[in-house]
């Protein structure tokens, strides 16, 4: 069902077959329809890594919440020391780090103090003990020091009230650490997303049987829980779905029910055993068929009920192509997370590349430093849609426009890097 402030003309863009789609296009309408989850709830904080923030995050407090020593040494007051070379000041005591010096400290004295131990009031500056001599209780400084050297102050690191970490971001460790530091135990997030996944074909066997005729290991449906399981989402695996019309017919209604987005890979080509297209017309709405990328151009984006749905194609590699290039941050987007891009740049490309003009391709490529330090790629072997082996070798996408024909070696390529890989 479109969404009704963005229409999106699908019609003047994938007429047929010979005029799928662009990835741009395809994107934009996609995202068009999609409508990020508004639900949240409270977790414990140990229990929030990878979790979406529904809100922002303010401080309640100041980071340091008090003035404290960077080093070991000795805390003073600056301007008691006009010449290091007669001034001498008195030890009035210690301070450790959790067991502060609770006195007050008498004019002409200083305090021995340690890393993170709170600087007493007065005090100002903060010199290495490897930088005095102290001896029966005195103290002399041996070499110059610039006042308020050495502190950490409070704020330093976050003003109270400081917005810290804003919605939709999806907290990593240094967020959790952050959270922690501030004494938050809890915090709204977003409900998980709900995500249902399977392979489908009778050509499709599971690991523990037999191969029959025909048949292949499915290999797909183990991708396809390695590129979910990082997102943090709530899965559901549905095995392997044969191509029987009932079947899939149930298949995709418990889903339209029960998940807020399937993802199927295979039956999404045109073919006689190929029914996706039908059911997905009889229980829902197709909104996209076809995208001009390689690998990965039969994809299909539809709905069923409240669940939206992503038809990947039945070769393994391009089922990751488009999983990468699409349904990752389509599920970002559902799961409240705020958009990102891919970390992509160029550069030289020392193999040489075959490519035909008319789809934007994503060739498997080997990003290295040459015997000179500089960082190059290459391809990862043959590029065949079914050729895991070289996705497994590969730690990048090499990104070729659609206009692009083959590229020699020295030209200057796009590299879109694939995270877990670097």
């Amino acid at each position: 069902m479109a969404h009704p402030e963005q229409p999106v003309d699908l019609e003047c863009a994938c007429e047929d077959g010979s005029r799928a789609m662009s990835l741009s296009q395809a994107k934009q309408l996609i995202f068009s329809n999609l409508i990020p989850i508004e639900i949240a709830e409270n977790v414990a904080l140990e229990q929030a890594y990878l979790r979406i923030l529904a809100s922002d995050i303010f401080s309640p407090s100041a980071v340091p919440s008090f003035d404290n020593s960077a080093m070991d040494g000795y805390a003073f007051r600056a301007h008691e020391v006009a010449d290091i070379h007669t001034c001498r000041l008195k030890i009035a005591g210690e301070a450790l780090a959790g067991k502060p010096f609770m006195s007050i400290v008498p004019a002409g004295h200083c305090i021995r103090i340690m890393t993170g131990a709170p600087l007493p009031p007065d005090l100002d500056t903060v010199i290495m003990q490897e930088q005095v001599q102290a001896q029966d209780g005195w103290l002399r400084i041996n070499t110059p020091f610039k006042p308020r050297q050495h502190v950490r102050y409070s704020g330093e690191d976050i003003q109270k009230n400081q917005k810290i970490l804003a919605a939709g971001k999806a907290l990593g460790p240094a967020d959790v650490g952050l959270l922690a530091s501030l004494g938050i135990s809890t915090i709204a997030v977003k409900k998980k997303l709900q995500v249902a996944f399977c392979s489908t074909g009778d050509e499709v066997c599971a690991l523990d049987q037999p191969l029959k005729p025909g048949q292949i290991y499915d290999s797909n449906r183990y991708i396809l829980r390695g590129l979910l399981s990082p997102l943090n989402l709530q899965l559901t695996d549905l095995g392997i779905i044969p191509d029987d019309p009932a079947q899939l017919k149930t298949m995709f209604e418990n889903a339209g029910q029960n998940a807020q987005v399937l993802i199927t890979t295979g039956g999404v080509s045109v073919g006689e055993a190929d029914y996706v297209k039908k059911i997905l017309e009889s229980l829902g709405e197709i909104l996209l068929w076809k995208i001009a990328m390689k690998p990965g151009k039969p994809l299909v984006f539809g709905q069923i009920k409240n669940c939206w749905y992503f038809g990947l194609p039945g070769n393994p590699v391009s089922a990751m192509a488009t999983f990468y290039q699409i349904v990752q941050p389509a599920l970002d987007y559902l799961a409240g997370a705020t958009p990102t891009q891919p970390l992509s740049f160029q550069v030289p490309c020392v193999s040489p590349l075959r490519k035909s003009p008319g789809r934007q391709e994503f060739q498997r490529g080997i990003l290295f430093h040459d015997d000179n330090g500089q960082l190059v790629v290459k391809s990862a072997g043959k590029q065949g849609s079914h050729i895991l082996s070289a996705m497994s070798t590969a730690n990048c996408f090499i990104v070729l426009p659609q206009e692009t024909s083959d590229v020699t070696p020295g030209t200057l390529v796009l590299v879109q890097v694939l995270s877990a890989k670097i």
